[in-house]
């Protein structure tokens, strides 16, 4: 598993991101094209995580998703943990959705 900053995510081209927070977090506020997998629901969804290129893997500062990263890593996923979470992508000033309106 290797980590990644919010500004070195924000910079990629269409990556695919996993957000590991609960409903109601993401809900709040996510990154554009996040797909919501909550850490307690990612054994049973694992199906849903793409095999075939990096999965970044967020959560709101770095702990969840650096637990969803090494679970799926152990799975044969190119999984990759964003540091800071979205408070550090908010902290930056990176854009995010919130319940279906961009900010």
């Amino acid at each position: 598993m290797t980590d990644i900053s919010v500004t070195e995510l924000a910079a990629l081209a269409d990556p695919v991101v996993v957000d590991v927070r609960e409903p109601y977090e993401f809900d709040a506020a996510h990154a554009h094209g996040a797909q919501l997998i909550p850490l307690g629901e990612l054994r049973e969804r694992l199906a849903e995580v793409p095999r075939n290129v990096p999965v970044y893997v967020i959560c709101a500062a770095g702990g969840r998703s650096a637990q969803g990263a090494a679970f799926l890593a152990q799975r044969g996923v190119d999984a990759v943990n964003v540091t800071g979470g979205m408070t550090a992508w908010q902290q930056a000033g990176l854009p995010t959705i919130s319940d279906g309106v961009s900010a």
